[in-house]
């Protein structure tokens, strides 16, 4: 019985470590498409829905700083 709960005591420790990781990684990225817009609000906005773009086109961490800044680019190309 102690190993059980030893055992459900770290996969819950667990599972809370990796659901903080990934949280901390989304608001790091939030931020980063929100620091690159500025304080337009439209362009906010922009850069709010390109973020959602990347994720679902699995664009890499690393590669996803100069995407937003060609994306918001776009934004003042189109504007």
């Amino acid at each position: 019985m102690d190993y059980f709960i030893i055992a459900i005591t770290t996969f819950a420790g667990l599972a809370f470590h990796g659901w903080l990781f990934v949280r901390f990684r989304r608001w790091a990225d939030r931020d980063l498409a929100l620091a690159l817009a500025g304080e337009d609000p439209g362009r906010r906005e922009w850069a709010l829905q390109r973020l959602a773009a990347a994720r679902e086109a699995k664009v890499k961490r690393r590669e996803l700083q100069p995407w937003l800044e060609r994306e918001l680019e776009r934004y003042e190309s189109c504007k």
